[in-house]
């Protein structure tokens, strides 16, 4: 058996590699960033064809940073930024179209059809997901009628279809000479196509948004060895995983039980909560969705609160503003005053995800006055996510009835210590950080390394958990409740904008 197993992590603004030891510990690692194209206000796209170079980039960078090869790795697991759709030729492998992103909102007339015709109950019974610009759907759907000839090749079964992990897999199994065309049920459970009950592919829903069963990859479990990877420099090596980015970090941080519940922030910010084998289905805002599927075990289900605009924020405050060089540089900014100055950031740059799900949101700044400085900009910035994810724990307490005691969180924005303090006082609970803080990627890892034999079990997995730093409460109650209430009139400026 070889000593290491590997992470292919795409996500939204760049694409990873990660090689893991037997302890959980990182060996070596290349990342690569990609363009993010906005053609019309709205509108977010990805080439599918950069996105291929990077992952062929970093994973030849890692091995080399190594000093390894392919043979020394005893799988790899892709795990992905989720809801974004490619389409490409079955033939050629060609992409007819850039990739529609997660946070694309040209959709949102589509929503509103959907609402008026069907209900929003109709698509939450049978997906766990509300009507959203969110999910593929609506997405693929815009694509078949808005690209030349699309609609005549899709049922013609000349063209494919899938998330980011299905493009890749096909890619790196062979292509268009026998590639696999294949997704897990984590990344099918967002396209809004998918039965959540029965784990596959809604004939209903497939003619409702007009998606020819062709197009569609096969739905698999999250860790089994599909195939070998026949694409230099990861030729031979066993493609064994593929989940949804939240739902690896939920692996990675060992939540394999009922009750148990992260937090990633990254460019957005996204609280899974561990259902257990049977969906739960949310009264207050929250999606329904798959966990994880290892093998030929249960499926495992989550509550997911999904906020658009976390770590997006920051970019925006770096790209759009130029208040900062580097998005590190906003903890420090946000140090420069003591509290937010009365100044509240609603970033609804996509709408509003949950709880509130409102496609006509917009971003608001409120409670501005002359003496408010860009420190308290920033602070208010770094508050959203921390208020927003409040908004999301307080519906996760009230659809599984019971108080979350301890929030685990990763991504990116967890190495900003201000935020996690004000995380831990807003909620009044505390926020723990993991000693390995790529969860996401190890998550990926530690799903191949199930289906390989690399890792022998759970509880295997879960012994190389530990904490890293743990941020306790200190803000008194009142004033807790008082900068809540206020983000509350915030956001209540925010909806129904558009």
């Amino acid at each position: 058996m070889p000593d290491y197993i590997a992470a292919l992590d795409q996500g939204t603004t760049s694409t990873r590699f990660l090689i893991i030891g037997r302890d959980g510990r990182l060996v070596a690692s290349a990342q690569r960033e990609h363009q993010q194209f906005y053609p019309q206000p709205g509108w977010v796209e990805h080439d599918p064809e950069e996105i291929w170079r990077r992952v062929l980039e970093v994973a030849s960078l890692a091995l080399q940073r190594g000093g390894l090869q392919a043979s020394d790795l005893a799988g790899v697991g892709i795990t992905n930024q989720r809801e974004t759709v490619v389409v490409w030729e079955r033939t050629t492998g060609r992409p007819i179209a850039p990739a529609i992103v997660w946070q694309d909102t040209r959709v949102a007339p589509e929503v509103a059809r959907l609402v008026k015709d069907y209900g929003a109950n109709f698509f939450l019974e049978c997906t766990g997901l509300p009507p959203a610009t969110y999910f593929s759907a609506l997405k693929l759907r815009w694509l078949l009628e808005n690209v030349h000839g699309s609609r005549e090749a899709a049922e013609s079964g000349d063209l494919l279809c899938g998330t980011i992990d299905s493009f890749l897999a096909w890619r790196l199994t062979g292509g268009s000479s026998g590639g696999l065309h294949i997704t897990d049920i984590t990344n099918a459970g967002r396209t809004q196509l998918m039965n959540l009950a029965a784990g596959a592919w809604d004939q209903e829903l497939l003619n409702l948004f007009g998606i020819p069963r062709t197009m569609l990859p096969e739905i698999r479990s999250s860790s089994e060895v599909y195939g070998e990877i026949r694409m230099p420099p990861l030729e031979g090596v066993p493609l064994a995983a593929m989940l949804g980015d939240q739902q690896a970090a939920l692996v990675g941080q060992t939540c394999f039980l009922q009750g148990q519940a992260k937090n990633t922030y990254g460019t957005g910010c996204f609280l899974l909560l561990n259902t257990g084998e049977r969906p739960a289905r949310s009264r207050h805002g929250l999606l329904s969705t798959p966990a994880y599927k290892f093998g030929a075990g249960a499926v495992h289900y989550a509550l997911e609160g999904s906020i658009a605009v976390a770590g997006a924020l920051v970019q925006w405050f770096r790209d759009n503003l130029g208040l900062i060089n580097a998005s590190a540089e906003i903890e420090a900014l946000a140090g420069t005053v003591e509290d937010n100055g009365g100044v509240y950031f609603v970033p609804a740059f996509s709408g509003l995800y949950a709880p509130y799900w409102n496609e006509r949101a917009r971003g608001v700044v409120a409670g501005l006055i002359r003496f408010a400085t860009k420190g308290h900009l920033a602070r208010a910035a770094l508050e959203a996510t921390a208020f927003q994810t409040r908004d999301v724990v307080e519906a996760m307490e009230q659809d599984s009835g019971a108080k979350l005691e301890v929030l685990r969180v990763d991504g990116g924005m967890v190495a900003n210590d201000l935020l996690m303090q004000f995380q831990a006082d807003i909620l009044g609970r505390p926020v723990v950080r993991p000693a390995i803080s790529e969860t996401t990627a190890l998550g990926a890892a530690y799903a191949a390394g199930l289906a390989t034999g690399f890792y022998k079990s759970l509880e295997d997995l879960q012994s190389h958990w530990s904490a890293d730093r743990v941020w306790e409460p200190r803000m008194a109650e009142d004033r807790r409740e008082n900068l809540y209430a206020q983000w509350k009139r915030a956001v209540a400026r925010a909806l129904d904008w558009a």
